[in-house]
């Protein structure tokens, strides 16, 4: 039977982790070990100068043993794979993601960070992200995806990026395999003051407008045309 473990960046308690584990049930033995709070955009970090609490949780699902983590993606990979689980896993699935984690952003995205760490360590890796304000092209698609997916095999510094457009059945049109990862972006950010600290101190807060750039053949682009982009993605090389 498969071993599968299952890690996100939003959370335990997150929507799309619980969807994610519902159809992966179906293709062996499922772990879930997930931080205990939102952990997005802290990309491949892992804690090393302060200890890391795992607890058992209760997913309330059959076949899943699930564990909350007080560290990063990265960390419950680690502590997952190496020490959590009695084997290795055959393959680390990070997600759902709420958001795209696609082009430049992939390089932030914590989500991609724990799937990067668990190829690092030797496992099939796969990320999955779907857009914010609608899930059912993911919901319709997802046992497909995996049953395509989960056994592919890959480089020890690349993961499977896969991003599922936020829009309706009607408006979706297909998948797009083999996408490049776009050098473009959503959002151009900048940072703007929004307060005056004692002692010459200012505080800032990111401010980020909205340019969609991306290229043709590229993971944003094809999620900006409503398609589900499937791609490798690589780390240090």
């Amino acid at each position: 039977m498969k071993k599968i473990l299952l890690i996100n960046d939003d959370g335990i308690k997150a929507d799309g982790l619980r969807r994610l584990a519902e159809e992966a049930v179906h293709f062996g033995e499922v772990w879930i070990v997930a931080p205990e709070t939102q952990m997005s955009a802290c990309s491949h970090g892992i804690t090393l100068h302060d200890p890391i609490d795992i607890y058992p949780y209760d997913y309330g699902m059959e076949g899943v043993r699930a564990f909350s983590c007080s560290g990063t993606p990265g960390d419950c990979v680690r502590v997952g794979s190496l020490s959590v689980m009695p084997y290795r896993p055959d393959v680390v699935i990070s997600g759902i993601n709420h958001g795209y984690n696609t082009a430049t952003d992939i390089q932030y995205s914590a989500t991609a960070g724990g799937a990067f760490e668990a190829a690092f360590q030797g496992y099939s890796a796969i990320a999955i992200s779907e857009g914010l304000s609608r899930h059912e092209v993911t919901d319709a698609n997802l046992h497909a995806l995996l049953e395509e997916y989960i056994d592919v095999k890959h480089s020890r510094n690349e993961i499977l990026n896969i991003n599922i457009p936020s829009c309706t059945l009607e408006e979706y049109k297909g998948i797009l395999r083999d996408r490049k990862v776009s050098s473009g972006m959503f959002y151009k950010d900048s940072y703007k003051a929004i307060e005056e600290l004692p002692n010459g101190g200012r505080r800032y807060m990111v401010d980020g407008e909205k340019v969609m750039l991306s290229e043709e053949g590229t993971d944003l682009r094809a999620v900006l045309d409503n398609y589900i982009s499937v791609g490798f993605a690589r780390n240090i090389s």
